[in-house]
This record gives C-alpha cells, structure tokens and sequence, in this order.
C-alpha cells in the first residue's frame, strides 16, 4: 500500500522528508514543500561544486540532513556541516556550497530567493517549484 506523500493530522499538514526527497532526483534544484509565512522551506540534493553568489537582502539556511557539506566563504575558512548540523550564511557573504558525494539538505528561505543569488548561471533554479 502507497503512503500519502502529505498527511493530514489534527487538521495539520504533515511533511514526510524521505518520501519528498524520493519524488526527483536532479541536483541543485531546490523544492519547495512547505511555505511559512513569508519563508519556503526547500529540500535539495547536491553534489560537486555550485557557483560562487551571494543574497543582499537575507540570510540563508543550510541544514544538512544527510552526507557532508562545505560552505566556501570569501576570505574566511570554509564550514564544514555533517548531517544533522545547520549553518546560517549571513546575508551579502558570498559564498559556494561543495559536496564530494551526494547531500541532503533542508534550505530556508523567504520566497522568491534565488539559489543562486545575484548570480545567473546554469545553476539558477525556478523560484516556484513546489512538490
């Protein structure tokens, strides 16, 4: 029997995260699944090296749910996440985010960010892309 990918419990929306992360497979690609606010929580998978952006106006929130993360950061020592650590870029820091293998990560950020900041690149995903 298939499970629901979204569960309905004392009038609340559940999220279940691994049925999410099963439903694409592209990398770099962040989707939406849940929105709070004014803010979209996002789940991506990544591996190899992203592009060099910032964001001028926000934040952004790297929590890693599976394998190892580096953040690059301009002139400062890159961090270093392992699953189940979260690190927030402060905004207007340009940054690159590497993975050797494949990561999960849950990203939170207001809608309508782009992944790749003021950057353009092959990379830059749609602001919308919900599952």
């Amino acid at each position: 029997m298939k499970k629901e990918i979204l569960v309905m419990q004392n009038d609340f929306l559940v999220v279940n995260l691994e049925e999410k992360y099963a439903l694409f497979q592209e990398q770099w690609r962040p989707k939406i699944i849940a929105q709070m606010n004014d803010y979209h929580f996002k789940l991506v998978k990544v591996q190899g090296d992203f592009v060099w952006h910032r964001h001028a106006d926000t934040d952004e929130v790297f929590i890693v749910q599976e394998g190892r993360l580096r953040i690059d950061l301009r002139e400062r020592p890159p961090v270093w996440l392992n699953a189940g650590e979260m690190y927030v870029v402060p905004k207007g820091v340009e940054h690159k985010p590497y993975a050797e293998h494949e990561v999960k990560l849950l990203l939170v950020e207001p809608q309508g960010v782009l992944n790749t900041g003021e950057a353009s690149s092959e990379r830059t995903a749609p602001v919308d892309d919900w599952i």
